[in-house]
């Protein structure tokens, strides 16, 4: 009985297959109800007692070897399957699609940059804001008619908490923590309460810069905003001031750059006049820089203010603020950059 077990077991160890069918006429040969190894079951009744438990042992020994036999042939029958189909690495590979950068963050990194050489620090702050750090610290007094110039998002419970309107809430609590000499941009969301049209939108992005030191000055000043521009716009851009008025600079001015796209010869984006608003700016008020506690008799400073998304129309052409908030892919996929 043991000379047949190891002779089965030779058989087994032999067992070669070239597909799975042929694994399958193997495993009902040996392990199938009447294949070999159950018919040693069936004789084992016959084995002498004294030979039963050595006998036993073989039998069962045999078994998981052929079913561990049958195991390997299986998997590589699999195996052999697989690296039939084979791989073409002539083949080109499939394109993965890459994400892009939205416009407005595009444009929102290009002007940091340009501040960030000139020794300006990025400073963010909260949107959800009290009336002191929006309005009255930057000498906006109460029932004043320049409050109105902004449609604000109050809280109806607590009509002293606000969405901020202008990130120059951030310069508030700059100055509030910050010694002069202070050279900070923050950019942001603000919130007013606008309908949604192709030029204007309830919620939109500014980038404010603040300096302040000793003998700061408006040239200064203009000299910061002809670097900035020349450098977003190009080499040959000029810029113009125009006098106006905001509440926490003085004296205070709109800029205006050459447009970029006729040369300032005149064409329908600038109105035929060759000339582009982009931001307001100014020397900061006295009464701002006393309301954070700041010296107004020893520093001096300026503040400027740009919206990201009238800038990004003017760079790309775009026509309509409301594609920048709706997320479609087709737009999207026009703005490519490094950044």
């Amino acid at each position: 009985m043991l000379d047949k077990i190891e002779q089965l077991k030779k058989e087994i160890e032999a067992m070669v297959a070239q597909s799975a069918d042929e694994v399958e006429q193997l495993r009902i040969k040996y392990l199938s109800k009447k294949g070999e190894v159950s018919k040693l079951f069936a004789e084992f009744r016959n084995v002498p007692a004294e030979q039963k438990r050595e006998v036993g042992q073989a039998i069962n020994t045999l078994r998981d070897f052929a079913q561990e036999r049958l195991d390997v042939l299986r998997s590589g029958v699999q195996e052999q399957k697989d690296s039939s189909v084979g791989v073409d690495l002539t083949l080109p590979g499939e394109s993965m699609k890459l994400g892009t950068r939205h416009p407005l963050s595009i444009v929102r990194n290009e002007i940091l940059d340009i501040f960030k050489r000139l020794g300006f620090v990025v400073s963010e702050g909260p949107e959800i804001e009290d009336d002191w750090h929006v309005f009255s610290a930057l000498n906006f007094p109460e029932e004043h008619p320049a409050r109105d110039m902004q449609d604000t998002f109050f809280i109806q419970r607590n009509p002293d908490v606000l969405l901020r309107t202008h990130t120059s809430s951030v310069q508030v609590h700059d100055m509030e923590e910050m010694e002069p000499p202070i050279r900070t941009v923050t950019p942001g969301r603000v919130f007013r309460n606008e309908a949604i049209s192709a030029r204007a939108h309830c919620m939109f992005h500014q980038i404010e810069g603040l300096y302040i030191d000793e003998n700061v000055s408006f040239a200064d000043l203009k000299q910061t905003l002809l670097y900035f521009a020349q450098e977003l716009f190009g080499e040959g851009t000029k810029i113009r001031m125009r006098p106006s008025y905001f509440p926490f600079t003085e004296p205070s001015a709109e800029m205006d750059v050459s447009c970029s796209i006729c040369g300032g010869e005149g064409c329908n984006v600038c109105k035929y006049t060759g000339w582009l608003e982009i931001l307001g700016c100014g020397m900061v008020d006295p009464n701002a820089l006393e309301s954070s506690g700041i010296d107004s008799r020893k520093y001096t400073g300026f503040a400027f203010g740009m919206g990201i998304e009238r800038i990004a129309m003017l760079k790309y052409g775009i026509n309509d603020l409301r594609l920048y908030f709706e997320n479609d892919v087709r737009f999207l996929n026009q703005f490519k950059s490094a950044h």
